[in-house]
């Protein structure tokens, strides 16, 4: 049901998309004669259904797993069972283990596919980025570059900070950012990402970093939401202000023998 109810959604949403890009901004200027209305395109049924089954299987990732052509005759052939109000072409229960095994095999190889992309990527941003002088390479492979220093005193790592960042893969696209949130974050500083743990230290209360955070100090070998697996992470933040830590608990007193 949920997948039925995320394809009707998504589907009117993009013929919403649709419509809202196919509009015209009309003007009436005295004098001109007003705008011919557009002409919607006509398709045919066929054309529909077809844009129909390309929407279901972008949707599901079809593309990602590498059918071979065998294998995509034997899918739609399936589809097709499905269609007609036919039943399972094999007992669910006895080729269920079997298929899920399958399944995972395609899932894996595509997983490591993108983890060999990212590691790639990454080497190639970083050999790139040793010649912006401006950034520091720290042992553990995190890279900074100061743009402000900021006048205040560089937060602890139990120390909770209140930042403004944004960030991005290293094709630019932003994953994340509370500036566009409008709401700057707060949390204690070893409790995020090694990256962001060791890279908010080298900055003052008031400034602002860049962080080139390596998968190693990121999610590793994790997909995360929008983040693929092996990913490099990029990150502008202002570092707004930093809290003392939370005093611990006083350990109650234990009461004297014999009261």
């Amino acid at each position: 049901m949920k997948l039925k109810s995320a394809l009707t959604f998504s589907l009117l949403a993009l013929g919403t998309a649709t419509a809202i890009q196919a509009q015209e901004v009309k003007l009436n200027i005295p004098g001109q004669p007003a705008a011919a209305a557009p002409v919607a395109p006509v398709f045919t049924e066929a054309q529909l259904v077809e844009t129909f089954g390309w929407f279901m299987g972008k949707r599901i990732g079809l593309s990602e797993l590498a059918f071979s052509p065998a294998e995509v005759e034997a899918l739609l052939k399936g589809m097709g069972a499905a269609v007609s109000g036919k039943d399972s072409p094999y007992e669910l229960e006895k080729i269920g283990p079997a298929m899920d095994e399958f399944m995972k095999k395609k899932q894996d190889a595509y997983m490591g596919k993108l983890k060999q992309e990212g590691l790639k990527q990454s080497s190639d941003f970083f050999a790139k980025l040793k010649e912006n002088k401006a950034v520091v390479e720290l042992p553990s492979g995190l890279r900074y570059e100061v743009v402000k220093q900021g006048d205040g005193a560089a937060p602890k790592p139990t120390e909770t900070v209140k930042v403004h960042y944004t960030g991005t893969l290293i094709d630019g696209t932003v994953f994340d950012s509370s500036v566009q949130r409008n709401e700057p974050a707060e949390f204690q500083l070893d409790q995020v990402i090694p990256g962001w743990t060791e890279g908010l230290q080298k900055v003052n209360k008031g400034g602002k970093i860049k962080l080139y955070v390596p998968p190693s100090l990121a999610y590793g070998d994790d997909a995360r939401g929008n983040i693929p697996p092996s990913s490099t992470l990029i990150f502008e933040i202002d570092l707004l202000d930093i809290k003392p830590s939370a005093p611990a608990p006083a350990m109650p007193v234990a009461p004297a023998a014999g009261k």
